[in-house]
């Protein structure tokens, strides 16, 4: 039996691990910040050392892009420093790290899809300190593997999903950027190649850097307009608007699509198009509401 330590469980992809976790023959510790401060080193040390890990899944980051910019010691500590503790951590254990990272490493100014190897260069405080973590990772020499992903959402917490929600609920009109290009990503599917990884046993021998996100290619405005068709929200006229028409603190990446081919080929692993996993989350999100 596998003891697997997962760091930012109170978050949407910790979350949607704890479902899987809840039917493993295995051992998921899930801990947030409350229970494991993973900015201070000797903390996650003790916690590895105590739930005697096998594996280690940092879900936990720096997530709020725009203020990023403002706190930038915050970023760096979650996104930077605390992913070189965990790796120290799980190379002193004999332990794999698994890590999740963003494609806001990237620039955006390509427009076909980004392989692992594409020449990283972040725009703002966020994808620096996300990319700093990668790096610290790599350079610990722990076992790991860390997963680039993009444009998160799920039934929990705060997301681009659950906003767009509420806004079509109470406007008559939105307007959306329609020259950001990425892939949403469902949390319960990133949560479920995890699971698989680790359940199969490969988390050994397959270590590296990987991308992973749903199927298909779409803008913030085609997501938005996704959303407001399955809601049925036609009453709110959702218009497309440019970048520059929405200024924003950090400066957003405008193409980002991952190459999941790697991931795909490794892990064989079937990934769902963006489309498919929305609707699954709005019939999850539903059924929830009229539990309430």
């Amino acid at each position: 039996m596998l003891d697997i330590l997962v760091t930012g469980g109170d978050g949407q992809l910790g979350r949607s691990l704890q479902r899987l976790g809840a039917v493993s023959p295995n051992r998921y510790h899930f801990t947030d910040r409350a229970q494991i401060d993973i900015t201070d080193a000797e903390a996650v040390r003790a916690a590895v050392e105590a739930t005697h890990a096998s594996v280690i899944v940092n879900c936990a980051a720096y997530t709020a892009v725009d203020r990023a910019e403002e706190e930038p010691e915050a970023a760096e500590l979650l996104n930077a420093t605390a992913p070189g503790h965990l790796a120290a951590a799980a190379a002193h254990a004999g332990a794999t790290l698994i890590h999740v990272s963003t494609d806001y490493v990237f620039d955006g100014r390509g427009n076909t899809p980004l392989a692992e190897e594409a020449p990283t260069a972040p725009l703002g405080v966020y994808g620096r300190t996300k990319l700093r973590g990668e790096q610290a990772v790599a350079a610990s020499g722990c076992r790991a593997i860390t997963i680039r992903t993009a444009w998160l959402y799920s039934e929990y917490g705060s997301n681009f999903l659950k906003t767009m929600l509420r806004l079509t609920a109470e406007r008559e009109e939105l307007r959306v950027v329609c020259d950001q290009t990425g892939t949403p990503t469902y949390a319960g599917d990133l949560a479920l190649a995890i699971f698989s990884i680790i359940e199969s046993g490969r988390y050994r021998g397959c270590e590296g850097l990987y991308h992973f996100s749903d199927e298909g290619v779409c803008s913030w405005y085609d997501f938005a307009a996704e959303i407001a068709a399955e809601a049925g929200r036609d009453a709110c006229r959702i218009e497309p608007c440019r970048t520059a028409d929405y200024p924003t603190r950090a400066v957003r990446p405008a193409y980002t699509v991952l190459d999941k081919t790697k991931i795909k080929r490794t892990f064989d692993l079937e990934i769902p198009h963006w489309r498919d996993s929305l609707r699954y989350c709005m019939e999850r999100l539903a059924a929830q509401e009229q539990r309430q």
